[in-house]
């Protein structure tokens, strides 16, 4: 019989990566480093986070360095990518742009991320407030080619727009790939994807009975184009359904995974952790 204390071993020996978390967001303000032990607690060893805006970019930054409190904190790794979330697009200003590049070259972040194009329906968007964020994708899809960084990309129900733009690059030379974020898309859509460099992330949502959809995709995908992330502080795994994301929830994606993959956790852990690795350029932890 496997013991808690079992339990509790064989996560810590597993080297888990949240290649998707935002760790800077005020929500974490008041226990960010009792969080970051958690993960080290649990096997998440190194948490990726991607800015959104840029209001925000100096916050970001500025985390890797602010967060070393504790043994346990130290022992996480916090890599962070720069980019203009489609969301926030009405904040963003061609300057920006600029700028981006400019920290780009200064502070050689993992990725360029999160950008992206949302064009769901409760955005209401028009005509030109589609135009600006098709924009800003490319002249951010620009820059990540120009310094040959992997991209961190948010799509909702725009995946046609979003496989064109990256076959655009691809075609002209563009091998860094980069992450599809919280994937929800069909199994041609993934495969357009795979095909042009991409993994693809699977965060917290997986873990609720009600997602086949999520899980007949993590089924057909194989194993070595999949990702985990948390996208903490949002959409958290059903476990803890209704409070706060925290990327020491990893496990419990991971564990989803390995159910629909019909394969060990730590196969899981070991596949994916990898496949992080490979998209960012990392080494082992």
């Amino acid at each position: 019989m496997t013991t808690l204390t079992d339990a509790k071993a064989m996560a810590k020996a597993m080297s888990l990566i949240d290649t998707h978390c935002h760790l800077d967001f005020t929500d974490f303000d008041m226990d960010r480093n009792e969080v970051i032990d958690s993960c080290s607690n649990v096997g998440v060893n190194t948490i990726v986070v991607p800015a959104t805006q840029q209001s925000t970019w100096q916050r970001t930054l500025d985390l890797p360095f602010s967060a070393k409190t504790s043994d346990s904190v130290q022992q996480v790794a916090l890599y962070v990518a720069l980019g203009l979330h489609p969301v926030f697009n009405d904040a963003h200003q061609p300057q920006h742009l600029l700028e981006l590049e400019q920290l780009v070259i200064e502070h050689s972040p993992i990725a360029v991320g999160e950008i992206g194009l949302d064009f769901h329906t409760s955005m209401n968007l028009s005509s030109a407030q589609k135009d600006k964020q098709l924009a800003y994708f490319e002249k951010q899809f620009v820059i990540a080619n120009t310094h040959q960084l992997p991209v961190i990309i948010h799509n909702r129900k725009a995946h046609d727009e979003c496989i064109k733009i990256i076959k655009s690059f691809y075609d002209n030379g563009y091998r860094k790939g980069g992450i599809i974020h919280a994937f929800n898309g069909s199994i041609q859509q993934a495969e357009h994807y795979i095909a042009l460099g991409f993994s693809l992330g699977f965060g917290g949502m997986l873990t609720y009975p009600r997602s086949s959809k999520l899980q007949a995709l993590v089924k057909a995908i194989p194993i070595d184009n999949i990702v985990l992330e948390t996208d903490a502080p949002d959409m958290t795994v059903m476990a803890q359904r209704g409070q706060r994301n925290s990327p020491a929830y990893l496990p419990d994606v991971a564990r989803a995974v390995a159910l629909y993959k019909s394969l060990d956790v730590a196969e899981i852990a070991k596949h994916t952790t990898r496949n992080a690795q490979t998209v960012f350029g990392l080494s082992s932890p």
